[in-house]
């Protein structure tokens, strides 16, 4: 359904480092660095079929988050969950919500952690136990 998420940075370098780190822990390789004639600069990532991009934002007005919105990645098992959240901590992001464990709800049993990326973007590492 989708083909690519992309989010805003207003400190593209820390994002790169904040998303190398917490996306290699989902197995995805060094975000790959382009920069346009403009000079605005983008992080892509590419794993199982998915991309995920963070960039300068193209109108040149500072990069703000969803408020309400939530980018969700999957993960393997709840130590991955866990390592995800303990690197994003590390690489400055936020936790929020509750502690990473596990929920019920609408969409049967989860194991969650949420936190803000350095620019406030709220992302969800998810196992969905069999």
């Amino acid at each position: 359904m989708f083909s690519h998420v992309m989010v805003g940075s207003n400190d593209i370098e820390a994002s790169k480092r904040f998303y190398d780190a917490v996306l290699g822990v989902l197995g995805a390789k060094e975000g790959f660095l382009t920069q346009s004639d403009t000079g605005i600069k983008r992080v892509f990532y590419r794993h199982n079929g998915s991309a995920f991009g963070v960039g300068e934002p193209l109108n040149g007005e500072p990069a703000t988050y969803a408020n309400g919105g939530t980018i969700g990645f999957t993960c393997d098992s709840e130590e991955q969950v866990n390592k995800f959240h303990e690197l994003a901590l590390e690489m400055g992001g936020v936790s929020i919500e509750n502690p990473p464990g596990m929920r019920e709800g609408a969409m049967g049993k989860m194991y969650l952690a949420y936190v803000r990326d350095p620019d406030g973007n709220k992302l969800c590492a998810i196992y969905r136990p069999a």
